[in-house]
């Protein structure tokens, strides 16, 4: 047991994030309470920790108010992946919006500090490389995405303005693409899909010509980065762009999960989605200065962790 032990909200705390999340604090010793409605989270990433006396389920959908008297709040409730946040656009919106209105909420009632979990999507297919956190973005405001990009830009918006306006305590972190165990198999991501398709020997698909890069953080490095940044010094708010400045094509990273799962996959290729970004790599300068903090795994070792989970998963189907 820890002496500084702090009552903790995770929301979105069965999804992929949160539920590592859940794992830190736990082992950490706080009392945590993890909220979700199960959209995209599962039971199953959270099954462990049922029965620890100082972790308690709530199921819960966030458009809805709740009270609850907590010390810390992680906002990470949002379906992250296209084919999840697309499903239902008018919903990611509301969970974006009245959600985030609700959690701030409870902090300004019971003066909670409170980290919402934004994203790289609120700079959309940038004009600007690498993206740093004075980069205003370049978003289609009316397009299939803009549910999820337009929903956190707001979400940004009232976390400032009940900064402003209330004395709320907040942090602001854009996470740029999060990849490892607990990844939805299903979820549409370039990782999980790639991972899946290799291991079932299945046509690798690669959208547009491959040239498209990306940046991948380990999850384990992502965690780290949000509890700094939650733990950091009150008078810094964010916005801080939390990923990995190491970038690869699309194209790399197919040929990359084929070598290191042994796959007979051949990759194809289909037409690019409309607004899908070209180039997306953050400038974590800040991260480094404010919080002392960079990615530290390697992203074959990352993968060999992340092949192993979905290996798992496959063999249990």
């Amino acid at each position: 047991m820890i002496h500084d032990q702090k009552r903790i909200l995770v929301t979105g705390g069965a999804g992929f994030l949160g539920s590592h999340l859940c794992d830190r604090l736990i082992e950490e010793g706080h009392d945590l309470i993890c909220l979700d409605n199960f959209f995209t989270g599962t039971k199953r990433n959270i099954l462990h920790l049922t029965g620890i006396p100082n972790f308690e389920l709530l199921r819960h959908d966030l458009v809805h108010p709740i009270f609850l008297e907590v010390d810390e709040i992680y906002n990470l409730a949002c379906p992250a992946s296209p084919i999840h946040y697309q499903y239902n656009p008018v919903k990611t919106v509301k969970t974006n919006v009245m959600g985030t209105i609700n959690m701030l909420g409870v902090a300004k009632r019971v003066k909670a500090k409170i980290l919402q979990a934004s994203t790289s999507e609120v700079y959309g297919n940038p004009t600007v490389h690498p993206q740093d956190e004075t980069y205003w973005g370049n978003v289609n405001t009316i397009g299939p995405r803009s549910c999820y990009d337009e929903g956190k830009r707001c979400a940004e918006t009232l976390f400032f303005d009940y900064h402003r306006q209330n004395k709320v305590n907040i942090r602001v972190v854009r996470i740029f693409n999060t990849y490892g165990p607990r990844m939805h198999p299903n979820d549409g991501r370039v990782v999980s899909n790639f991972v899946v398709q290799a291991l079932t020997n299945r046509d690798i698909t690669v959208y547009g010509d491959g040239s498209q890069t990306r940046s991948f953080c380990y999850v384990d490095d992502m965690i780290e980065g949000l509890i700094r940044m939650m733990n950091g010094p009150d008078d810094f708010t964010g916005p801080v762009n939390l990923g990995n400045p190491a970038e690869s094509t699309i194209l790399d990273l197919a040929e990359m999960i084929i070598r290191l799962t042994g796959s007979r996959s051949r990759i194809i290729f289909k037409p690019l989605p409309q607004d899908d970004p070209l180039q997306r790599r953050p400038d974590i300068t800040l991260a480094k200065k404010k919080l002392e903090w960079a990615p530290v795994m390697e992203i074959e070792q990352g993968l060999m962790k992340t092949v192993e989970y979905f290996r798992g998963v496959l063999e249990k189907k």
